[in-house]
């Protein structure tokens, strides 16, 4: 399980780094591709999915499609339009659908867009910063770099609960060291990039504590619908919300924080 785990994720690492790298319309296009898998993970978790493609889960993927063009134009002030648009079509399969979907099934759809979509495309909105090429790592390095940080030190001194109901193996300690971690690869990355120590400290830091609430904000709809994964896509990892649910959080952050402290 370790090996299959520890191949996908330098897959995935891999992929990560080529897409970014590209930018522009590839990078675009692999996170529409990403966000849509993401979603249909949702839409089955949360029942707005049962058997086939349904009309409210087809014009959920139109909105996200919607999202990701009117992001294309540089400086663009549409994208908002697009998530206006989509609770439109949303409410729409509602009302000339009726009773077809309950009114459930109709505010997680919308969930899934934000959540998801909205989300995750902040790691293409990231990279078009000026300095973004170096500025967008900082999402998986407080992301992934947390996380890791987070279950070395929990199973070598970790004893207090953090949430013992909802993620039994995470401790207090653990959490603290994944903010410390996280901090301390921000600052060694700004040194080997040339950023600003104490500003790629702070967002990794800030970023750190979020991505907590992201991993365990997955973890509590798991436990609701009672499955143990979101999917099987990524081979001992799960599927994409499994691998990327700190990332879906603390991407929209590092995006706002690079602009604010940064840019």
């Amino acid at each position: 399980m370790f090996k299959t785990r520890l191949l996908s994720g330098i897959v995935l690492v891999l992929v990560a780094f080529l897409t970014i790298n590209c930018g522009s319309y590839v990078l675009l296009a692999t996170l529409l591709c990403v966000s849509l898998i993401g979603m249909q993970e949702l839409y089955r978790a949360m029942h707005v999915r049962k058997e086939g493609f349904g009309a409210l889960e087809l014009v959920s993927y139109a909105g996200v499609l919607l999202i990701y063009l009117l992001l294309i134009p540089e400086d663009s002030a549409y994208p908002l339009m697009g998530v206006i648009a989509s609770l439109v079509l949303i409410m729409c399969v509602y009302v000339f659908c009726y009773p077809a979907y309950q009114a459930g099934q109709i505010m997680a759809a919308f969930f899934g867009i934000v959540y998801v979509g909205v989300m995750l495309s902040y790691i293409y909105q990231t990279r078009m910063l000026p300095g973004g090429q170096f500025h967008v790592w900082l999402i998986f390095l407080c992301s992934w770099g947390c996380d890791t940080c987070a279950y070395c030190v929990g199973v070598l001194i970790g004893k207090h609960k953090m949430a013992p109901v909802l993620s039994p193996k995470k401790s207090i300690e653990g959490a603290v060291g994944g903010v410390a971690g996280a901090v301390l690869l921000g600052v060694i990355y700004a040194f080997f990039t040339k950023g600003g120590m104490v500003e790629y400290g702070i967002i990794c830091g800030v970023g750190a504590l979020i991505s907590m609430v992201g991993d365990l904000a997955a973890s509590a709809i798991k436990r609701n619908q009672g499955i143990k994964d979101y999917g099987k896509l990524i081979p001992g990892h799960g599927g994409i919300l499994d691998r990327f649910d700190s990332v879906i959080f603390t991407a929209p952050v590092i995006y706002y924080l690079s602009l604010f402290l940064i840019s």
